[in-house]
């Protein structure tokens, strides 16, 4: 069978409406919906028909850190950095209830395939995992040594998975709620887990640049990509478990081919680092969010090509890059050879490697629309709950700002404290939220870049150092408090007992 050329990922439509950078994205499986969560501590839910407006939900306290959908229930998740869950229903009345056990930023959300569990992650070190009928707590898995960054079950709920900043993933049992196995090969902190859409394979990223693809029977690492020029922020699996998708801080989206071990595609489509992908639940679209507050929406493409075909065999034919009004494609080129490497099928054998980009370009006609959500517009604020300000000015240049830096950057987490109750002082009907200049580590030199996460590093240690001294200065004053208490009780005690009981006369 002759070689057919895929057709390269297109840029869809762009959405803008949130303030700050978009964290996470998820889409509504019944394709009408996407939803987004920002920095700007806001839940956006995007209608595809653009007739219809933007709704935006204003619950959380702080910035939205992740965001997921649930297929079966049709609940929206949010985690956020107010150490809470909230659990949205995506209509106009927004209406949401509060799920409170973590004691840290919940870092993030995700829904079983059935509908019928939800697990978070966050900083105070733990997994935990909720009833989504009855919306109750129902356990912990505790075994990580450091913040949880990222978690999600197996497509048949049987195994979770859970990435932290102690550099390994964990792979738990839900039945015995045991940890089946630690991988720890990353040698920077692992931003972001994924499980394979056949439960047999593991994808974890992080702060050290590369991808790593865990077979969970054998327990061996079948594939590795040193896949960006930055920490890798979010992965996602095709449905159909051929392609992988990355999100950098390096500000490029990537495809990896997985059955040929290799870089497939590079866009370049945000004007920033990018921090959140996902792939619609028929392969067909995929979304991104980033620093530049931007959520965006491609369509594959490339897979309705690879989804059909079954080749022995690939003739080396080089894919031309194409340039969109507002993305970039670049093609990784397939090695020429007098013997074309055979194409396996779904499988992941062996490890993976990248390639270098192709330069060759081409600029379509084609306009990409811009969807701008501007007054009027849905603003859903929870019960209970301050109303958020409007959406950005549709006229605002997003393009003139610079990256904002990755939601679990250390230097950021040091400002929150300090910040976060003035910067959500809604008493003046406004809310700021101050985010630290970016650091572009694509621009430096690598041995500069590296001394950089060095030091951010040992920052988030000092971080949690000061936290867990603060924590403990906290219930020492508790207790000097309590025990003042008691003092001051016991000397009191005598005078109220010679006032109280009577005196005795001898005649």
């Amino acid at each position: 069978m002759a070689y057919e050329e895929p057709e390269d990922p297109t840029l869809e439509r762009s959405f803008r409406g949130h303030k700050d950078a978009v964290t996470s994205v998820a889409f509504n499986h019944n394709m009408k919906q996407l939803i987004s969560g920002s920095l700007d501590g806001c839940v956006m839910v995007w209608n595809f028909k653009p007739q219809l407006r933007a709704f935006r939900f204003a619950g959380h306290k702080a910035a939205v850190t992740s965001v997921a959908f649930d297929g079966v229930n049709g609940t929206i998740a949010s985690g956020s950095k107010d150490k809470t869950v909230r659990l949205w229903q995506p209509s106009v009345e927004g209406r949401s209830s509060v799920l409170k056990a973590h004691t840290g930023t919940v870092r993030c959300v995700n829904f079983s395939a059935d509908g019928e569990l939800l697990i978070t992650a966050g900083d105070d070190k733990t997994v935990k995992v909720w009833s989504v009928p009855g919306q109750r707590f129902q356990f912990t898995f505790s075994g990580h040594s450091n913040w949880v960054r990222s978690c999600c079950f197996s497509p048949d709920g049987r195994l979770a998975v859970s990435g932290s900043d102690d550099k390994t993933v964990r792979v738990w049992d839900v039945t015995t709620r045991q940890c089946l196995r630690v991988y720890d090969d990353h040698s920077g902190f692992v931003n972001t887990v994924a499980f394979h859409p056949d439960g047999t394979c593991v994808a974890s990223a992080g702060t050290d640049n590369a991808i790593k693809v865990w077979d969970v029977r054998s327990n061996q690492l079948v594939q590795h990509y040193a896949a960006h020029s930055g920490p890798v922020t979010d992965v996602a699996f095709h449905p159909s478990g051929d392609f992988l998708l990355s999100s950098s801080l390096d500000t490029t989206l990537k495809v990896w081919d997985l059955r040929e071990g290799q870089l497939f595609y590079t866009l370049h489509g945000h004007e920033g680092a990018t921090y959140g992908v996902d792939f619609s639940p028929a392969g067909d679209f995929f979304a991104s969010g980033g620093a530049d507050e931007q959520v965006l929406v491609w369509r594959t493409n490339f897979d309705r090509v690879m989804a059909d075909c079954v080749l022995t065999s690939v003739q080396p034919n080089p894919r031309l890059a194409t340039t969109y009004p507002t993305a970039n494609i670049v093609t990784s080129p397939r090695p020429a050879s007098a013997a074309p490497a055979p194409r396996v099928p779904r499988g992941l054998e062996g490890g993976g490697g990248a390639g270098p980009p192709a330069n060759r370009t081409r600029s379509p006609s084609r306009p990409v629309p811009t969807i701008v959500a501007t007054e009027p517009y849905h603003s859903v604020p929870s019960r209970n709950a301050h109303a958020r300000p409007a959406a950005a000015d549709a006229a605002e240049d997003l393009s003139s700002g610079p990256d904002a830096r990755w939601a679990c950057d250390s230097a950021e987490e040091q400002q929150d404290n300090q910040q976060q109750s003035a910067a959500f002082d809604d008493s003046d009907g406004t809310h700021e939220v101050f985010i630290p200049p970016p650091m572009n580590l694509a621009d430096l030199p690598p041995a500069l870049s590296a001394t950089l996460q060095h030091i951010v590093g040992q920052l988030d240690v000092l971080t949690q150092t000061m936290g867990l001294l603060e924590e403990r200065l906290t219930i020492s004053e508790d207790k000097i408090h309590r025990l003042d208490k008691g003092v001051q009780v016991l000397k009191e005690q005598p005078s109220l007992e010679s006032t109280s009981s009577p005196k005795l006369h001898v005649a």
